[in-house]
């Protein structure tokens, strides 16, 4: 992951390699516009076109350019690409058909045709406010009131009407600010905490948090705000366990969605977050067959959404490979679940340059589980690694605490253990460091510790004692945590059963099936 990242640190190359092959061919014929298709700028791009890896120096002898003229030609490449791509785009942008229709009206005004102008700014206003658009809306009503006041009618309706309309507006960015600001907070804590952990967090977050969303609660709200509340409450549950909340907050802003469709091309990352979390909130609660039909629905739903972008189609596709691994996991097909692996990969080569560090790092987690799962404990550790040599240890460090635990118990069941006394110091001290040493932890990192200087006809009778101490924390309100990473009752349940984790998740899974049908049939 490292070596990838280091390779494509060149704004220009990134651009390039993310580009289509419409894209391509409409840069081509854009820039070629005046007929010299040897512009140093066009031997520029398709050099870069023609790298697997950025290498400047390859790049000047390619183009015949020296090494104070490089910077300008790629400056005014990079330009241009945007340019090409933006003249393309616009037909399936709404927001940039609004910024298109304030630059129209800009020329108009400047051409002195402020009839004409004033007629472009009304409907793009129009558009934007049925669109939840409430910035850009401010921006066109202070550019009517600007041309009203120096050239226009200058009567005293219209510019109340133009005062109230700007008033308005701003209450609704006032709300839209503070709702964005707690989402940001929310995702901000999300990814350096993981859940809460225990008692003081949960009053940390609740104390800070709740009063907050809480005053949104009854007021009148546009589309947007009401999706924005939605993704607060949302996360806030989350973070908090509260799972059930977490499903119908996250429900509900879908069925907002599916009462306005046009709102999802538009508004598609709310939209997509929305039923990732939805998702995720059925995964926790371990409610399969609502998962997998809910998965289903969301596979369709997302063909009219992907082609929306190529962010729209990274969303689409994280939160489909993410959850196809989740239903996996549920059952316990692991060895089967293997066989995405190579699709997701793909995926996350693909997307590197543009997906976010955490969803590759929770990806390689939930990849680590399903080789963990079917006995691969190499390729287990493999991922695991991509997860530990990350060097900004304040994401997820939830995630980072639970990979180096899962990567103790793999590296004992390959046969890896010939430092294994080390590693445990590290890991022991790195949970430490994260503050995220609770009662699971402690029970099992001191069983790891003896691990090497336990004897073979006391090892049963340790992981019995091992099962009973850990067994009970399984339904307690926070130290549950770690049972969302890392299945360890499933692993003890094997090792003192002589089955494969494999074996005892699968049993597991379809006795809780046979079971709910079993309370279906009864009522």
């Amino acid at each position: 992951m490292s070596g990838q990242e280091s390779l494509r640190k060149e704004p220009l190359f990134d651009l390039v390699k993310s580009l289509t092959k419409a894209e391509k061919r409409n840069f081509k014929l854009y820039a070629t516009r005046q007929g010299d298709a040897n512009a140093k700028f066009i031997v520029l791009f398709d050099a870069i076109d023609g790298m697997e890896t950025y290498d400047e120096a390859r790049l000047m002898r390619k183009c015949g350019v020296s090494k104070s003229q490089i910077p300008n030609i790629k400056a005014h490449l990079y330009r241009q690409i945007l340019v090409s791509v933006r003249l393309i785009s616009v037909q399936h942008s709404l927001r940039m058909q609004l910024r298109e229709q304030i630059d129209f009206a800009r020329i108009l005004y400047d051409k002195g045709l402020h009839s004409q102008c004033m007629r472009v700014l009304e409907k793009a206003k129009k558009t934007a406010l049925s669109s939840g658009e409430a910035t850009v809306a401010l921006e066109i009503v202070e550019f009517e009131k600007t041309v009203e006041t120096f050239h226009f009618s200058r009567t005293s309706s219209r510019a109340e009407q133009l005062g109230a309309q700007t008033t308005q507006l701003c209450e609704r960015i006032e709300v839209s600010n503070q709702l964005s600001n707690i989402i940001l907070q929310l995702y901000s804590l999300y990814l350096k905490l993981g859940y809460v952990r225990s008692e003081r967090d949960l009053c940390l977050v609740t104390d800070f948090f709740k009063p907050r969303i809480d005053k949104f609660l009854g007021m009148e709200l546009s589309f947007i705000e009401r999706v924005q509340l939605g993704q607060t409450r949302m996360w806030y549950a989350h973070i908090l366990h509260d799972f059930p909340s977490c499903f119908r907050h996250s429900r509900a802003v879908i069925e907002l969605f599916d009462e306005n469709p046009q709102m999802k091309p538009l508004h598609y990352d709310y939209y997509l977050k929305a039923y990732s979390r939805y998702l995720d909130s059925l995964f926790l609660t371990r409610n399969y067959t609502r998962l997998s039909e809910a998965l289903a629905r969301y596979e369709q739903e997302i063909v009219d959404i992907m082609p929306v972008s190529t962010n729209a189609y990274n969303l689409s596709c994280m939160a489909l490979y993410l959850h196809k691994v989740n239903l996996f996991l549920m059952e316990g097909n692991f060895t089967a679940g293997t066989k995405i692996v190579d699709k997701v990969e793909q995926f996350i080569s693909m997307a590197t340059p543009a997906l976010d560090l955490h969803y590759r790092l929770l990806l390689y987690y939930k990849i680590a589980c399903l080789y963990f799962g079917a006995a691969d404990y190499r390729r287990c550790i493999e991922f695991l690694d991509r997860i530990i040599s990350v060097r900004d240890q304040s994401i997820r460090r939830d995630l980072q605490c639970f990979a180096r635990m899962l990567n103790l118990i793999a590296s004992y069941e390959a046969g890896l253990d010939y430092n294994l006394d080390y590693q445990i110091r590290n890991v022991y001290a790195f949970i430490i460091k994260m503050n995220d040493m609770h009662g699971v932890q402690k029970v099992l990192m001191s069983f790891l510790k003896r691990l090497n200087h336990i004897y073979i006809s006391d090892f049963k009778q340790e992981l019995q004692n091992l099962y009973e101490k850990i067994k009970p924390f399984e339904h307690h309100p926070y130290e549950r945590r770690p049972f969302f990473y890392l299945d360890i009752i499933s692993w003890l349940e094997s090792k003192l059963e002589n089955r494969s984790v494999e074996d005892v998740v699968s049993s597991k899974f379809k006795a809780a099936i046979a079971q709910k049908q079993q309370r279906k049939s009864k009522k």
